[in-house]
């Protein structure tokens, strides 16, 4: 996989987070793509997902709504980008589907899996328009939430994974 430039992290304004996963890009993009998947490890326990939407092409809706431990509901709506299957998926809450603009912005992420002799080396890049947003999504725990839900999707790609 060649790095497009797009991948380029502005320290100033992105957030990385860069694993060697054990398990294949094949099985990471499958609950990266399908929402009953999505819907068991997308935000960090005790939170949960209790809707997701997924429309899986340049353009399409990505939509979840993430319930916290008090029962509070957030929704959540964003637009694909790009789809590379198995390699990238780059979507973006700064456009509604169809392209739409939204009316607050607050990242695009950039997901790329790459085949590694141990599973998949998994990069999520997090691309704040100032940093303030990079600030902000810093301290709401970037790193630890999504940290947290990486590790829970490796265990039900492996929980679903014959043996």
């Amino acid at each position: 996989m060649t790095q497009s430039p797009n991948l380029d992290v502005d320290p100033q304004l992105d957030l990385v987070l860069e694993r060697v996963v054990d398990v294949s890009p094949e099985l990471v993009w499958k609950a990266w793509t399908q929402p009953q998947h999505l819907k068991k490890w997308f935000a960090p326990a005790p939170w949960s997902v209790s809707e997701c939407e997924i429309d899986l092409r340049p353009g399409g809706m990505f939509r979840t709504v993430m319930v916290s431990p008090e029962g509070e509901a957030f929704p959540n709506m964003g637009c694909y980008l790009e789809i590379v299957p198995h390699e990238k998926l780059v979507f973006t809450d700064a456009l509604a589907p169809g392209y739409r603009p939204t009316e607050k912005p607050f990242f695009t992420a950039v997901l790329t899996l790459e085949p590694h002799p141990q599973g998949t080396i998994y990069r999520v890049v997090a691309k704040h328009r100032d940093e303030a947003g990079k600030q902000e999504h810093e301290a709401m725990g970037f790193h630890q939430g999504w940290s947290i839900c990486l590790d829970q999707l490796v265990a039900m790609v492996k929980a679903l994974a014959p043996q």
